[in-house]
């Protein structure tokens, strides 16, 4: 005979031998609940002043049988089924309510996060007889927002809906939308965002370069949330029942996972794994894939593997207790190396692998900056923000064929290209990484070889993109990062990019209040005036002298 779950403490005998009788009853596959079955739960439920319910499959067999107290119940451990969101669970719940109440919160987030056929509640009448019957069942995305469909009956006597139309009808609907996502090939993610500063307004931007980054790795956006929170929740970062309604959201639009903003701890984003079923990406982890994506030298791929490997280490989890090797030697005494000890090692000893490869490839880039110095050509570095155009611009003064798109980190690896000035001078003009705000440090130290090139540079080219209105903070994250690798002594010459894009006057403006040149790299406008000026910087009299390289 099958148990009953939940709160059976303190019921008699008579009442734990009908309740597991329940066992031996069925229900039509057409109909939510008969009236005979209503009726004993409603008994039941009113003899015990507990509420009482049951989990039934399409053939219309009760699988489990449950005991709650006066207000809710506790479901058994059937699963999550986020995996098969085409189909539903194939299981319907149906339970009493002592006050006749409406479905409630609990109840609904059952049926989305369980993914049951249909929830209903059967209202306890006087002298224990059914009443009103509520019920509810998922509805596919519509546009308006609704997860469920809820409707209420007068009584279980009369005419209900045909659950078995019902459910067909829905499934089809779920086929044709995954049909319809499976078209597009791409994941689905909802951005999440938290502002515990107060600042709304850098919080929406940072949010709108989360955006612009996850269409960069090849994520489509289906929603974005913003919560402001006096501070972040140990556990989950943000409050928990915005995470209940993120998980609903990501039910009915079929998400495959949750972009955080803010880097998670490792045990938030084990916690917010489980509480999904969802893949969980945080603001590091998601430029770190970019990155992945888009190394195309051995030394750009080596240099993003030193930092996944950095990043993931501390996250590294073994669930099953099994996994654990047993000492070898005499007596055997308990457990020796686990599995995730086994696979830290295996990191750390890959990490320090990979720190000598790089530091090879280091010495082998000084050896060349070494030769190009005793030929005593200026380096001229372009430095700035993702996206401002270095690139472009590198291709517009030289005629290089390097990657030039519209998206963030277009180009990792560093590209040099010799440049002759008007006058027969001859320079090395090379692209570097794009800058971003809160770069993940490890990708920095990963990096550290490319960036390398810097301290070589005569004459640094800020590149900001002029015409975006968060262009103050990046040009403060640029700076930020360049103090950090102690280059700010270094001549700078501030380059506003896609000036056409701007009124004239705003530009003038600009260049009063903060110097440099405006161009446009993409229309070439302005060039003439950028190279003028890196001319005069580097080889006016005394320029040498001053800047202690040439």
């Amino acid at each position: 005979m099958k148990e009953i779950f939940g709160n059976t403490l303190g019921l008699k005998a008579n009442e734990q031998h009908r309740l597991r009788n329940t066992f031996r009853r069925r229900v039509s596959p057409h109909e939510i609940v008969s009236p005979e079955l209503a009726r004993h739960l409603t008994e039941l439920s009113h003899e015990t002043n507990r509420q009482v319910g049951v989990l039934i499959n399409r053939k219309g067999e009760i699988e489990h049988v449950v005991v709650g107290n006066a207000h809710k119940l506790e479901l058994p451990d059937i699963g999550r089924a986020r995996a098969g969101q085409v189909r539903l669970r194939g299981l319907r719940l149906v339970h009493t309510h002592l006050k006749s109440e409406p479905l409630t919160k609990d109840d609904l987030t059952d049926l989305a996060l369980l993914r049951l056929d249909c929830v209903a509640a059967v209202g306890v009448g006087q002298e224990g007889l059914p009443g009103v019957l509520h019920y509810a069942y998922l509805v596919p995305e519509n546009g308006t927002g609704e997860f469920w469909h809820v409707s209420t009956l007068p009584s279980v006597h009369g005419e209900q809906p045909d659950l078995t139309d019902t459910l067909g009808a829905l499934e089809e609907e779920f086929s044709r939308k995954a049909a319809a996502r499976a078209v597009g090939g791409r994941e689905k993610a909802i951005l999440v965002a938290v502002c515990l500063d107060g600042n709304r307004v850098r919080a929406e931007a940072s949010l709108a370069e989360l955006r612009e980054l996850a269409r960069t790795a090849g994520v489509e956006v289906v929603d974005s949330v913003l919560q402001v929170k006096r501070e972040a929740d140990p556990r989950y970062l943000i409050g928990r029942g915005k995470l209940e309604d993120l998980n609903l959201r990501s039910m009915q639009s079929m998400v495959d996972l949750l972009i955080f903003d803010k880097d998670l701890t490792p045990s938030q984003g084990r916690h917010i794994g489980e509480a999904t079923s969802l893949k969980i990406l945080d603001r590091t982890q998601l430029i770190l894939d970019i990155f992945a994506q888009r190394a195309q030298s051995a030394e750009g791929k080596l240099q993003v593997e030193l930092a996944q490997l950095k990043y993931r280490l501390p996250r590294l989890v073994q669930s099953d207790d099994s996994l654990s090797r047993l000492a070898g030697g005499i007596g055997g005494r308990g457990p020796g190396e686990t599995k995730l000890e086994i696979d830290r090692r295996r990191v750390r000893e890959r990490i320090t692998h990979l720190e000598k490869r790089i530091d090879a490839i280091g010495k082998e880039r000084s050896v060349r900056r070494a030769q190009r110095n005793r030929r005593e050509l200026p380096v001229i570095s372009i430095v700035g923000y993702t996206n401002a155009g270095k690139s472009t611009l590198l291709n517009a003064i030289t005629n290089a064929q390097v990657l030039a798109e519209n998206k963030l980190f277009a180009t990792l690896d560093p590209t040099s290209r010799r440049l002759r000035f008007p006058q027969e001078r001859e320079v090395i003009i090379t692209d570097t990484v794009g800058f971003i705000r809160d770069l993940p440090k490890d990708l920095v130290a990963a990096f550290r070889a490319t960036l390398e090139e810097l301290y070589d540079a005569t004459l640094l080219l800020h590149v900001v993109d002029a015409a975006d209105p968060a262009r103050d903070e990046q040009v403060e994250a640029v700076e930020k990062i360049l103090s950090s690798l102690d280059l700010m002594e270094k001549p700078r010459l501030m380059v506003w990019n896609k000036a056409d894009l701007m009124p004239a006057e705003e530009v003038e403006a600009l260049l009063r209040s903060r110097g440099g040149v405006a161009i446009s790299a993409q229309s070439r406008e302005g060039l003439a005036t950028l190279l003028a000026k890196a001319d005069t910087t580097l080889f006016a009299e005394g320029a040498s002298e001053a800047m202690g390289v040439i």
